[in-house]
């Protein structure tokens, strides 16, 4: 199982102003974050695109970009890519460039997106919603298998034996599909064959086992290789060295962000009752001490058959120190153990 980190960018806000840290601010450190991933061996980072003022990045790839020449060994993707208001083409060569630049690292996920600011953004109709998503991942996933493309859609202009490069590393990039915890969703992803990523940032994780257990049923019914079988979840943590302390820094940012996002959607105010249950074993967040994290890890492992977990570790924008003493535990404390536990359980 390969064990990651995922973010938004989260831009910290200054409590007596209500204004955000600067996005240059934000993306130095994120950089430095990246860095510090590979140094202490983790296998995989992600950064998602949004187009709000209370995040940073709205372009993964240049975050990607940046961090290529300087890591060695950490795989870069997208967390997600929110392919429906994006053009094919133009993601595909984005992420064959940072291919190239990273000596065949990056990969590609998918995503319809947690938010819908993109479509009016750059012209998309949200009545178009699943049509459009259905329509670009087909076109890309045509690019990605072939280097001269013939193809012809409702909401693109049409491409005619043309030659669509760079080419990735390989000549094919790794595209996972991201979903919410939607059953067609994750029915597609097993239909083509493709790696799959369940969020998975509330209530009890063991609801979504139905989910996995469909996609792995659609998968090798349509006719895909078991050995390649990838499924991922993310799932928002943050990790420390005493659980208490953690939590009385930690809460009050988390429970901000919530509620920023709730407030457009609805939500009743975040409550710290959410935040303890989340926390224990039976709850979605990663947020704690080092052994209870590889215990719980563990056993979504077992209960899911992961080949990815990715710590989504931003939320609510927790300081950069308080990143990077996350990013070391996570590393040196958590990954070791948990990468100890599945050899031993893979040779008996």
């Amino acid at each position: 199982m390969e064990l990651g980190i995922s973010m938004f960018g989260d831009l910290q806000v200054d409590q007596a102003t209500g204004k955000f840290q600067s996005a240059g601010q934000r993306l130095g450190e994120i950089i430095e974050e990246i860095k510090l991933m590979d140094e202490v061996g983790l296998d995989y980072f992600g950064i998602g695109e949004h187009h709000r003022p209370d995040y940073a990045v709205p372009t993964p790839e240049i975050v990607l970009a940046a961090a290529a020449p300087v890591t060695k060994k950490i795989k870069l993707g997208s967390a997600v890519s929110v392919l429906s208001s994006s053009d094919p083409v133009k993601l595909y060569q984005n992420f064959a460039m940072i291919d190239q630049l990273s000596g065949g690292r990056a990969e590609l996920m998918a995503g319809r997106g947690s938010f819908i600011e993109s479509f009016p953004l750059f012209g998309y109709n949200l009545h178009d919603y699943d049509a459009l998503f259905a329509e670009k991942l087909d076109l890309l996933l045509t690019i990605n298998a072939n280097e001269r493309v013939t193809w012809q859609g409702k909401f693109r202009p049409a491409l005619t034996d043309q030659e669509i490069l760079p080419r990735a590393v390989g000549n094919q990039l790794p595209i996972w599909i991201a979903v919410g915890g939607t059953t067609a969703s994750v029915v597609r992803a097993g239909k083509l064959g493709l790696p799959l990523m369940i969020a998975i940032i509330g209530g009890s994780p063991a609801q979504f086992q139905p989910l996995f257990e469909l996609y792995k049923k659609t998968y090798l019914e349509n006719g895909h290789d078991p050995a390649k079988l990838q499924v991922g979840i993310h799932s928002h943590a943050l990790f420390g060295d005493n659980d208490a302390e953690l939590s009385k820094a930690y809460y009050p940012l988390y429970a901000a962000q919530m509620d920023r996002v709730g407030r457009s959607r609805g939500w009743p105010p975040y409550q710290r009752s959410q935040f303890d249950f989340g926390k224990s074993k039976h709850g979605a967040l990663f947020i704690g001490e080092p052994n209870a994290m590889v215990d719980k890890i563990l056993h979504m492992q077992e209960l899911f058959g992961l080949t990815r977990f990715a710590a989504h570790m931003d939320i609510g924008a927790p300081s950069h120190a308080m990143m990077m003493k996350s990013i070391e535990i996570y590393g040196t404390k958590i990954a070791p153990k948990v990468r100890a536990a599945l050899s031993f359980t893979d040779a008996t």
